[in-house]
């Protein structure tokens, strides 16, 4: 069986289009992990935080942007529980970057090989991102041990 040129055209015009979607569908995914995000605390289920996802060249960084704070709590605290020897030690938690050197896996679409810092003890921990149900689902974790909490899309 032979193929007419319109036929082999057809084929081939469809072929590029699904290449074409595929590209275009993985691109979308890493750009959508960039925005803002509305964290929320693990024990009592309130907004916490805005935190911002950014890119830099090839890598994605998170800052925070806003803390939510309640009645009596400092409204702009430091990170004195912060290691002496990382940069953030007693920087002020707004504005700092606890999300850095993030990498896209085209493959699983998610951010990874980079850390997360909880400025509320200092501690960091290795880090993974995905979206998912149209949050962000982030994952902090030492070895096998590991934690993952749900962030919203913020719309403030």
């Amino acid at each position: 069986m032979f193929l007419t040129f319109g036929q082999l055209k057809s084929y081939v015009m469809k072929f590029i289009s699904l290449v074409a979607l595929l590209f275009f569908t993985a691109g979308v995914h890493g750009q959508e992990l960039v925005g803002k995000w509305k964290t929320i605390d693990d024990n009592t289920g309130k907004a916490r935080s805005v935190v911002e996802i950014y890119k830099k060249g090839d890598q994605y960084f998170g800052k925070i942007l806003e803390l939510i704070r309640e009645p009596g709590d400092d409204p702009n605290p430091i990170c004195d529980d912060c290691d002496e020897n990382d940069p953030r030690f007693n920087q002020r938690v707004i504005g700092m970057e606890i999300i850095r050197n993030m990498k896209f896996n085209d493959e699983d679409a998610i951010l990874e090989d980079g850390d997360i810092l909880d400025p509320e003890n200092g501690s960091i921990y290795d880090c993974k991102i995905w979206i998912e149900d149209g949050n962000l689902k982030v994952r902090g974790y030492i070895m096998f041990l590991y934690r993952t909490q749900t962030w919203f899309p913020y719309e403030g």
